[in-house]
């Protein structure tokens, strides 16, 4: 079959993709950019609102899935653009066209209890495909997990922290469905011969609470048991705000989502599938549990250790500029043979670039900031060198001043091997 594929290149649409094509159907991935590929076709959901727009691209299409979906608006790339106009548009499109199925994939507590943005945009286009006299589809998923996703990355991280932190204790149900089991259950859908119109929960085989899945998680990664850290309601309303203005996954929005709850019966996707969905306890293999444990540790350590660098640098400038008794670092610079008109020229010059480097962990990118942890690293060994030859005392000090540039410098060595580790979430 000939199946137009929209949002091709987001995490359900990736694997969606590979499972038709391997089937032997002929994907025309809808995508925003085209690439100059032959099965590749450009399309602007913030702006292709009329079905005229969409009728050339359904030309011998048999088959319409739209996996097109945000979890958060930027610009012109808002709910009711990406979920509601464009989705109402394409099927509108497909219907007249001839187009024999379209499959919607929607998300689930988008119903008539639906608060959120998210969900009720997702509605809209929901309930205009159900008007439509064509072959549909309404596939809600749970919470999906793929081991590429971006969803997985964080409750991965968040699993593996010291202590699992737990909004509102960590009472909320959810009922993960792994990527592989929605995948299949939609080919499914697009393969089945018969008639069909309906909407489908795809959810896993039970529901848990999202406190038993943070720790299932943590089982499956090997890491051993820890205690859970609740976090109080408030707190969390004030991070998510704060989420909504940094790059990631929380904000209002999916905090509601999460404490309204998403749970469904699997009865449906069990007839589909012939069998149970997989159990959440069993979405991580064995043999690549040691991995993921090792990237979801780093995916807090390395901002952890980057922030601490940073303070180190910042308050080690402050100081010099006059926190510390200005003429007693006068005294340690003639120590090293500096004085006179030279002395202030290298105490607040000094003290200038320390904070330069404290600021330019956050306000470089990571390709210029690779040049940034080498700079730091070539001045420590500068003062190490200073200090041991005009300072020998201070190898013997019982705070240790010299010695700590050892792990410092480590540190800094460690941030920039990372540094061409990608650490944004993406989908």
């Amino acid at each position: 079959m000939n199946i137009l594929l929209c949002g091709a290149n987001g995490f359900i649409g990736r694997h969606l993709a590979a499972a038709l094509a391997a089937r032997g159907h002929r994907v025309l991935r809808g995508v925003h950019s085209a690439d100059g590929l032959d099965d590749a076709v450009a399309i602007d959901y913030t702006r292709d609102h009329s079905p005229e727009i969409w009728r050339p691209r359904l030309e011998g299409v048999d088959v319409v899935i739209n996996a097109v979906g945000i979890l958060r608006e930027v610009g012109g790339a808002t709910f009711g653009a990406l979920h509601a106009r464009a989705p109402i548009a394409l099927f509108e499109a497909a219907s007249q066209a001839g187009v024999r199925r379209i499959v919607q994939i929607s998300a689930l507590g988008a119903d008539d209890k639906a608060q959120s943005r998210y969900h009720r945009s997702k509605k809209q286009a929901d309930d205009y495909l159900a008007t439509l006299p064509v072959d549909w589809v309404v596939v809600q998923p749970s919470l999906v997990y793929g081991p590429d996703g971006a969803s997985a990355r964080l409750f991965e991280t968040l699993a593996s922290l010291p202590f699992v932190p737990l909004p509102a204790g960590g009472r909320q149900a959810i009922q993960p469905v792994h990527i592989d089991d929605l995948v299949e259950a939609l080919v499914r859908l697009v393969e089945h011969e018969g008639p069909l119109r309906g909407v489908l929960p795809a959810v896993g085989a039970e529901a848990i609470t999202f406190r038993d899945w943070l720790m299932s998680l943590r089982a499956q990664l090997g890491l051993p048991r820890t205690l859970g850290l609740p976090i109080p309601h408030w707190m969390m309303r004030s991070a998510a705000a704060l989420g909504e203005r940094l790059p990631g996954l929380l904000d209002r929005e999916t905090l509601a989502m999460l404490e309204r709850g998403n749970t469904a019966s699997c009865e449906t996707m069990t007839a589909l599938l012939g069998r149970l969905p997989r159990d959440a306890s069993r979405f991580i293999a064995a043999d690549t549990a040691r991995e993921r444990a090792l990237t979801a540790r780093s995916n807090w350590m390395l901002p952890l250790l980057r922030f601490s660098v940073a303070l180190v640098w910042i308050l080690t400038g402050l100081v010099s500029l006059g926190l510390y008794p200005v003429e007693a670092s006068y005294a340690l610079l003639a120590q090293v043979g500096i004085t006179g008109a030279a002395a202030p020229v290298a105490l607040y010059g000094a003290a200038l670039l320390d904070l330069a480097f404290g600021v330019g962990v956050y306000a470089l990118e990571p390709p210029r900031r690779r040049w940034l942890w080498r700079a730091q690293m070539l001045l420590i060994l500068a003062y190490s060198v200073i200090i041991a030859l005009a300072l020998p005392e201070y190898w013997l000090h019982p705070f240790g001043p010299l010695l700590k540039n050892v792990p410092l410098f480590a540190v800094i060595l460690l941030l920039h091997e990372f540094e061409d580790v990608p650490r944004r979430w993406t989908t």
